[in-house]
């Protein structure tokens, strides 16, 4: 019978949700879809971050934010929900906290919703399908910013 030391290690990178003081960076994603939430998660958990709170709308996004204000260092927010959308919460979150890392996630061809995020506040994006190499790149990017 193999050791678990007989197999290499399939993932030997360094964990990158990591804070320099060995915390895990908090993330609050915000999705109406419960697949792409949960995809979200994973990719997001399996690097070492750790999930805060979801929201499946804009309010609700506002409403965890706000409870979790001081354990969030991220928010990955889906640009077309139903109620509240991605941009409107997204002025309301800079509103009530012109620090917060906002990254929207769009569908292919909503350049014109990306531009406009980015404007209002956004500091980046993830086109869909997701890619988790993407991913993790765009979000280490906006934390070091």
């Amino acid at each position: 019978m193999k050791a678990k030391a007989d197999y290499p290690n399939i993932n030997p990178a360094e964990p990158q949700g990591l804070k320099p003081d060995g915390k895990p960076f908090g993330v609050l994603i915000v999705d109406d879809s419960m697949f792409i939430a949960k995809q979200v998660s994973q990719i997001l958990s399996s690097s070492g971050f750790r999930i805060v709170a979801t929201a499946s709308n804009g309010q609700e996004a506002l409403k965890q934010y706000q409870s979790h204000k001081d354990s969030i260092d991220l928010v990955t927010m889906d640009i077309t929900m139903p109620g509240m959308d991605g941009l409107t919460a997204l002025e309301h979150l800079i509103k009530m906290d012109p620090d917060a890392k906002v990254i929207m996630i769009s569908a292919v061809g909503k350049d014109d919703l990306v531009k406009k995020a980015l404007l209002t506040g956004a500091k980046n994006y993830i086109i869909k399908p997701l890619d988790r190499k993407k991913v993790l790149e765009r979000v280490v990017q906006t934390l070091k910013q």
